[in-house]
């Protein structure tokens, strides 16, 4: 496999993480707990559908077919998308989506810090410039585990077993596929658990075993969640494929 192939395939990676995730979270919009919460997730939401927007543009230029940045995020069949597990499991209650936004958010900060360093000069500026985005988003999700951990007897109990629930699709981040060999750093997994267990030990929660992990989405095996996901974001691309706004 040739090494525009493969980075073809990174800025695909990143970029379905991105947009999934975002996808995700701005399913909370007008249904957050409060306002201001309310508006923080689908703020993140918008920064996240930004940076896909970017790798699928990074994508487009190596694949030189002539697709854009749409073509990638709506004219992919399930079995194409390379987005981490984590990304597309069910919002669940506030402590789910809180859990999954802290587990991504603390490997994502790290992958960015690496790649702002990157020797291919467009992966480097998007890491540069997502990196800020990401460094909020870090802060935000890791102050709520800390405040529904270390509140009252009920949201530490929900906030337990999102974290234990989740814990099962943060190993995938660390398996690396075929193509992001060479790519990608390999060596994320003993700084993300210590920044972890920093953060879950300030919320008084438990960090839970490092057990048998779920794996595939990197590759196309993906949960059941993933086509609901698709079928709602592009029907109307689908649906309307020469319609322009």
């Amino acid at each position: 496999m040739s090494d525009s192939k493969n980075l073809m395939d990174v800025a695909l990676h990143l970029g379905d993480n991105a947009l999934i995730l975002g996808h995700r979270l701005s399913e909370w919009c007008g249904h957050g707990p409060v306002l201001e919460q309310d508006i923080a997730m689908t703020n993140i939401a918008l920064d996240l559908i930004g940076q896909a927007k970017m790798y699928f543009d990074l994508a487009a230029e190596l694949e030189g077919a002539g697709n854009d940045h749409d073509h990638f995020a709506y004219k992919r069949d399930v079995l194409d998308f390379k987005n981490l597990l984590i990304t597309e499991t069910p919002n669940g209650d506030y402590a789910d989506t809180i859990a999954r936004q802290f587990y991504f958010d603390q490997w994502h900060y790290l992958l960015l810090q690496e790649l702002a360093n990157h020797e291919n000069e467009r992966l480097r500026e998007i890491a540069q410039k997502s990196l800020k985005e990401v460094t909020y988003h870090q802060r935000w999700s890791s102050e709520w585990v800390v405040r529904l951990g270390d509140g009252t007897n009920e949201s530490k109990e929900k906030m337990q077993h999102a974290i234990d629930d989740i814990w099962y699709y943060t190993g995938e981040a660390f398996m690396p596929a075929d193509f992001e060999k060479g790519i990608l750093p390999d060596n994320l997994k003993e700084q993300w658990m210590s920044n972890v267990k920093a953060v879950l030990d300030e919320a008084t929660l438990t960090m839970p075993s490092d057990e048998w992990m779920q794996e595939g989405g990197k590759t196309g095996s993906h949960t059941e969640h993933l086509g609901y996901i698709l079928a709602e974001m592009q029907f109307l691309p689908r649906a309307y494929p020469d319609a322009t706004w």
